[in-house]
């Protein structure tokens, strides 16, 4: 790694005004957008865009848009508040405990589905370290901690380290999760950081694994200085793993999914979800049809090595994490990966075909359902 990466601190930027690809004229009418929905990048990022392109892919993701203006979705549209048992502490899955450690990210990207957290005066954030503690030590089906916000990479390395070792000595913990676009938005922050380093080898050190769930969305985003960072959390003994929604504009066709996943193999990161574009308020213009996505998906899929085609294409609603697997002329097929009722978790759904479908609610009932327990019954299965 060359020693100019240390030359290297990304400025940030959270005024409209800043971004020096927009005329003024854009730069005016975009300030509408920005009043609703904050605005947050660095030079770094928006060095990567081709402002020659007006549908350029990370111009998607950062910059922002009229069309987040339009009346659709809600703040909340998987009722993350339903499943909040302590102030930035969720707990959804009967194996996981979601930290929201931070509310600000690297970036603000513009199809982000808690834009709630970075509304003023609106806070979700972890308030008290050891009541959540606490709350996990009373818990013992919890095996995986996973730390996200915002984005925890964006608070200094002495704070994230304060949160490792209040979670590192819970014996039923195996697995803590860093949810993060650091890679992405600024991978600086982990290659010229060499405490970073040793809080991750400190993380297996408390004898348990390191998760790094990165947030590629498009191939542009994998610079030499991000894989750099991938490298760096790798020899370190994290494991990546990659998730992205599919973005209208940004990854909605079989060859920018192709690429995305081919180059997040080559990195050794496995492609993990691609989710559904949740209806979040100011959505409407990055979301696609759930249809059209999983053929997209499917495409990209048929076209990569086993290695680049490990990901699930799924949504994170409300009643769990739904794994779209199948379609015919007439039909679409989902099951729950994981439900928030773990009796229902496998269970198979049968919807008749909406291609006006962006979420699981604008299918109706299924015309089948099956569960776990039924199928065993069935097969006799013992």
């Amino acid at each position: 790694m060359s020693s100019d990466h240390n030359m290297v601190r990304p400025k940030y930027l959270n005024k409209i005004e800043d971004i020096e690809g927009l005329s003024s004229d854009q730069q005016g009418q975009l300030a509408k957008v920005t009043e609703k929905y904050r605005f947050r990048s660095n030079d770094y990022y928006l060095s990567l865009i081709d402002w020659s392109d007006p549908g350029d892919p990370i111009r998607r993701i950062i910059v922002p848009d009229l069309c987040e203006l339009r009346e659709w979705g809600s703040l909340d549209p998987s009722d993350e508040q339903g499943i909040t048992v302590l102030p930035g502490v969720e707990h959804k899955y009967s194996s996981t405990v979601v930290l929201l450690v931070v509310n600000v990210c690297g970036g603000i990207c513009r199809y982000c589905f808690r834009k709630r957290v970075f509304i003023k005066d609106h806070s979700e954030v972890l308030s008290d370290l050891p009541a959540a503690v606490e709350y996990i030590n009373q818990h013992k089906e919890i095996t995986n901690v996973l730390m996200t916000g915002g984005d925890p990479l964006v608070l200094a390395t002495s704070k994230l380290e304060k949160i490792v070792d209040a979670v590192g000595p819970i014996e039923h913990v195996k697995i803590i999760r860093w949810g993060t676009k650091m890679p992405s938005f600024n991978p600086y922050r982990i290659v010229n950081d060499p405490q970073l380093l040793k809080l991750v080898g400190k993380c297996l050190d408390y004898g348990k694994q390191l998760y790094v769930m990165t947030h590629f969305n498009h191939v542009n985003e994998m610079t030499d200085i991000a894989i750099a960072s991938v490298k760096v959390l790798r020899n370190g003994g994290a494991v990546l793993c990659n998730q992205t929604p599919i973005i209208r504009g940004v990854n909605d066709n079989p060859q920018a999914m192709i690429d995305l996943f081919r180059k997040l193999s080559f990195a050794g990161v496995s492609p993990y979800y691609v989710f559904q574009c949740r209806p979040s308020s100011g959505n409407s213009g990055y979301a696609v049809p759930i249809e059209e996505g999983y053929r997209v998906f499917e495409q990209a899929k048929a076209n990569v090595s086993g290695l680049a085609k490990r990901a699930r294409f799924t949504m994170s609603h409300e009643s769990g994490k739904v794994e779209i697997v199948g379609m015919t002329a007439e039909h679409i097929y989902m099951k729950y990966h994981r439900a928030k009722d773990d009796k229902k978790s496998g269970s198979f759904l049968i919807f008749k075909r909406n291609p006006d479908a962006y979420w699981l609610d604008d299918y109706g009932r299924p015309i089948e359902s099956c569960s776990l327990d039924s199928l065993s019954e069935s097969f006799s299965l013992k």
